[in-house]
């Protein structure tokens, strides 16, 4: 007696969409490194707030995308995975 095919791709979509999600981790600790080291910047040269903190935001956002791949990634893989079904 084996596992169904269909059980095992749906069980294999879900720790890889849990996988993926340990992606988000990453965004998370590099944004708060990049906050701390702008308030920094900022306590050190008041005068350039407006240039640290649009740059802050520009690599927060450009890290923030990584994180939103990944949910997007184990979103597909649990709701809408082509897989499940074809065998």
């Amino acid at each position: 007696m084996g596992i169904d095919s269909n059980a095992f791709v749906a069980g294999m979509s879900a720790l890889g969409a849990g996988m993926a999600m340990i992606a988000g981790l990453g965004p998370g600790i590099g944004e708060g490194y990049t906050a701390g080291q702008a308030c920094a910047a900022i306590g050190r040269q008041p005068e350039a707030q407006g240039d640290i903190t649009r740059t802050m935001i520009l690599g927060i956002a450009m890290a923030e995308s990584t994180g939103i791949y990944a949910l997007v990634i184990a979103l597909i893989l649990l709701f809408a995975n082509p897989f499940v079904g074809n065998f």
